[in-house]
């Protein structure tokens, strides 16, 4: 199994570090995160680097070997348990939004998860990772999950820093009722992208789809276009979508590709200005530089009987590009090679 140090310092992400393969670091360390939670590190040989809260099992941080962050989180965020953090990638389960009758994004977020040292085998066509950046987290029930969602179950999830430095999600929820019952659940991975400027963006991968909007009272209708762009608020959860979607930022020269498996919608949102001043842990001005796209399941949730499991997998990828401006080439964001879905 890979090796970890339980109480070691956080790894460097200044520019020295991570210029020669083989840089003789740690892969994954636990240490102490903000207002003394604990967070797991996950480095690799570049320099690239992934932080994992074990508060919520969120992901607070996904940096490149130039220490810039590729995830928004928002300056006001608070890491006060038990409320939630404001940007970065939480975790929504057994509920997401308010799609059914528990808390809105269920309890998964206020909850502390440990690390999983040998979980049981995930699904043959998930071999185990390339790289040795990764770590296993598991979340059990208590008490009080028990009282508002009277179920045995197993959540588990996988994180993975690529060799490259792509960013891999393995969702697992196992039904472990022993009273024969069958287990109803939605989920999502609320991704909360650092982008250059809301309403310059495009994002590919959604046209034609249904979708449920929020702001309409969870109308239900058909986007049309040949892209998505951002002049005002949006919260929409477009349903039963494309596995690629893409994130074109010319400022920024990149684009972000989520490829999903096991999550067929997705959930796109952004407060604006007006919505933005509402929230006490998100700045005025924030809404600028973030994007929000969630892989979820939403319209139908998922039902497990006893001693099943449910897998999902998502895995976030940068495209840089040479252009500012002008033409798009979505066709090398929405069509990757094969290697670089295996490459974790």
């Amino acid at each position: 199994m890979w090796p970890f140090n339980r109480k070691g310092k956080e790894p460097s992400t200044s520019s020295e570090k991570g210029k020669e393969p083989g840089y003789d670091i740690e892969p994954v360390v636990v240490c102490a995160g903000p207002n003394g939670l604990d967070k797991v590190v996950l480095t690799n040989y570049k320099g690239c680097t992934v932080e994992i809260l074990l508060y919520g099992g969120q992901i607070i941080a996904w940096k490149n070997e130039y220490g810039e962050d590729y995830l928004f989180m928002s300056k006001k965020a608070a890491f006060t348990p038990p409320k939630p953090i404001r940007g970065g990638i939480p975790i929504c389960f057994p509920q997401f939004g308010t799609y059914g009758h528990l808390e809105t994004n269920g309890f998964a977020k206020h909850m502390t998860w440990t690390i999983e040292e040998n979980p049981p085998k995930i699904l043959q066509k998930y071999p185990s990772p390339k790289t040795k950046s990764f770590v296993d987290l598991l979340l059990l029930p208590s008490q009080n999950t028990n009282r508002i969602y009277p179920y045995t179950w197993e959540l588990r999830l996988r994180v993975i820093l690529g060799q490259n430095g792509n960013l891999t999600l393995i969702p697992r929820v196992r039904n472990m009722n022993l009273e024969k019952r069958d287990m109803a659940f939605t989920f999502a991975l609320q991704a909360h992208f650092h982008i250059s400027d809301v309403g310059e963006v495009r994002l590919e991968g959604l046209e034609t789809m249904d979708y449920y909007d929020h702001l309409n009272n969870k109308t239900r209708a058909t986007e049309y276009g040949d892209a998505l762009t951002f002049e005002k608020e949006v919260d929409k959860a477009y349903l039963e979508t494309p596995g690629k979607i893409a994130i074109i930022d010319h400022a920024k020269r990149r684009t972000y590709v989520v490829l999903k498996e096991g999550l067929p919608d997705c959930v796109l949102w952004n407060p604006w200005d007006k919505q933005a001043k509402k929230i006490p842990d998100f700045g005025d001005k924030e809404f600028r530089n973030m994007l929000c796209l969630q892989p979820a399941i939403i319209e139908r949730p998922l039902k497990l009987k006893p001693g099943q499991e449910w897998t999902g997998r998502v895995q976030f990828t940068i495209v840089n590009s040479s252009y500012f401006s002008g033409p798009l080439e979505p066709h090398r964001a929405l069509n990757p090679t094969r290697s670089s879905l295996n490459s974790s």
